[in-house]
């Protein structure tokens, strides 16, 4: 570099101040190293779950063959397997409506399959909004588009609390008739419009007013899987966290990404497992992060890769060892 070129001059991420590449892209790093496959697996694994959940429903409508009938909110699959959303049957619970059995049974089997899988994984797996706010993120980052209106984390939880107190006001489930989950269901079976149109309404909320707005700081849906994301089996952990190089791609791309401080940076001995509950195991940090740093594994997993040793220095033209064989 000649001595009139300036160094290139690092950028702070606008979510934890830290130096940034203004020019770097998340993954393209860890693709040029490891392969498309390797670099996107979980982030296409997600999009072939939630496709397939979405099959699984238009069987019937589409082929005669009904596999599940229902949405999301509630289901019948093979006209034997109840599953039914925790939200729900607690909205339920408080417009004093007491559940069927079939849906307690549902809500048991929902509950106890993510207090395994990870609460969270409903929302990057099999929710049809999370390629909505995945393509907004994309889009705020290939266009530059700055933090905007920063919401507190804490705005989910009144969001929540407001939704079950107008189920209980109203004697019904109230949210479901905005419910963007569902709405986005009915429009794919059913063809109605609202659907549609909530879709481009979340899609402009990410993309414009917040990052990660609705998903993050508004969904109630997602904060109730978040609660049982805190007692969840499987976790992402930052095992090789004594490799990290502070490329940052990890952070650029995760919806959550205050969960990764704590396990990355290991202040104060902390655990290398990510344990909030606030974590969707989307898997987008263990797919970008060009030094393979982190991994799925289950929540009492405390091992940390060791670090590596110091590579040999370069022997240059004023190197001890260049200048002994002069």
């Amino acid at each position: 570099m000649s001595a009139s070129t300036p160094a290139a001059t690092p950028t702070r991420s606008a979510s934890h101040g830290t130096p940034r590449a203004a020019a770097r892209v998340p993954g393209r790093e860890a693709r040029r190293l490891h392969g498309v496959w390797t670099a996107n697996r979980y982030l296409i694994l997600r999009r072939l779950t939630q496709l397939g959940v979405l099959a699984l429903f238009l069987t019937g409508p589409l082929a005669g063959v009904w596999i599940a009938k229902g949405t999301l909110a509630a289901s019948l699959t093979f006209d034997v397997l109840p599953l039914t959303d925790p939200f729900v049957v607690l909205q339920s619970l408080v417009a004093r409506h007491w559940p069927e059995t079939t849906a307690l049974t549902g809500v048991a089997i929902v509950i106890g399959f993510y207090l395994i899988f990870g609460g969270r994984t409903f929302c990057s797996f099999v929710c049809p909004v999370n390629p909505v706010t995945d393509l907004a993120a994309w889009l705020r980052r290939r266009l530059g588009v700055e933090k905007g209106f920063s919401m507190r984390r804490e705005t989910r939880w009144l969001v929540a609390v407001a939704v079950l107190a107008a189920a209980a006001a109203t004697g019904t489930i109230a949210f479901e008739l905005i419910n963007p989950v569902t709405l986005i269901y009915r429009a794919v079976l059913f063809g109605t419009l609202a659907g549609l149109s909530i879709v481009v309404a979340i899609l402009v909320f990410d993309l414009v007013v917040a990052r990660d707005g609705w998903c993050g700081h508004v969904c109630p849906v997602g904060t109730a899987y978040g609660l049982i994301g805190k007692a969840t089996l499987l976790r992402v952990s930052a095992r090789g966290r004594t490799r990290c190089d502070d490329c940052l791609d990890c952070f650029a791309v995760c919806p959550e990404n205050h969960v990764i401080a704590p396990a990355l940076r290991g202040r104060d001995g902390a655990t290398p497992v990510i344990l909030s509950g606030d974590c969707t195991a989307c898997g987008r940090c263990v797919d970008v992060c060009p030094e393979r740093v982190f991994t799925f594994t289950h929540r009492f997993d405390r091992r940390v890769d060791a670090a590596l040793p110091p590579s040999p220095p370069v022997a240059g033209p004023d190197s001890p060892a260049t200048l002994e064989k002069v």
